[in-house]
């Protein structure tokens, strides 16, 4: 399964080239941007980050001093806005109480502990968590979303079923514990998918996995 995976990812590599994710200025706006992804497009979520860095609130103290509902209207593009907005209050609490707003300070933990930690947070589940400890705080976790499942379940390296944390420990069972591989070959499953491996309409005959080396 490790060939098969570095096949993969090698593969994909030499298609589309490095993909440079996560797209942001700070690690606290990773971490923002991956609250406000969930259940949206990131070109919405694109809208949402521009609003805040021109109200000037892409920074922890700024965000926990402001309003709720005036967060709220500022994230509107990126959908369920009340709703992100208290998962975002949620989160900046956690990071105020547990680290004093810094995640340089979050940062020099243990990768599973820090997974926990995040999970206990009301409204962040495992692929919101994976994608900060990843992108925004450069641990070695990989990040699994409908994408991978879509992917591996079509070439029939998982099931259609295939539960989060099974589909999570194909991955970091056969790869070695490396952030930089972990976070650029989920951002090539994620250019794959929106590319040929659509959910409703798959290019096969076109996708570098099938192409031989």
């Amino acid at each position: 399964m490790n060939k098969k995976l570095l096949s993969i990812y090698n593969r994909l590599y030499k298609r589309f080239g490095p993909q440079g994710w996560w797209p942001a200025d700070s690690a606290f706006e990773v971490a923002i941007g991956a609250i406000l992804t969930q259940n949206t497009s990131w070109k919405n979520v694109e809208r949402a980050i521009c609003n805040l860095k021109k109200n000037r609130l892409l920074t922890f103290e700024k965000m926990y001093r402001v309003n709720r509902g005036d967060l709220a209207h500022l994230i509107r593009p990126a959908g369920y806005f009340n709703i992100k907005a208290k998962r975002i209050k949620n989160f900046l609490s956690f990071l105020k109480c547990s680290y004093n707003g810094s995640l340089k300070k979050m940062s020099s933990g243990d990768p599973a502990y820090l997974r926990q930690e995040l999970l206990s947070v009301n409204g962040i589940g495992p692929e919101t968590a994976d994608s900060i400890l990843l992108y925004a705080l450069r641990k070695p976790v990989f990040v699994v979303d409908a994408y991978t499942k879509r992917i591996f379940s079509r070439h029939k390296l998982a099931k259609e079923d295939v539960d989060y944390h099974e589909l999570q420990s194909l991955f970091m069972m056969h790869l070695p514990p490396d952030e930089q591989l972990f976070n650029e070959y989920h951002a090539l499953l994620v250019k794959l998918a929106k590319d040929y491996c659509r959910k409703s309409k798959k290019e096969c005959l076109r996708c570098p996995i099938h192409e031989k080396d």
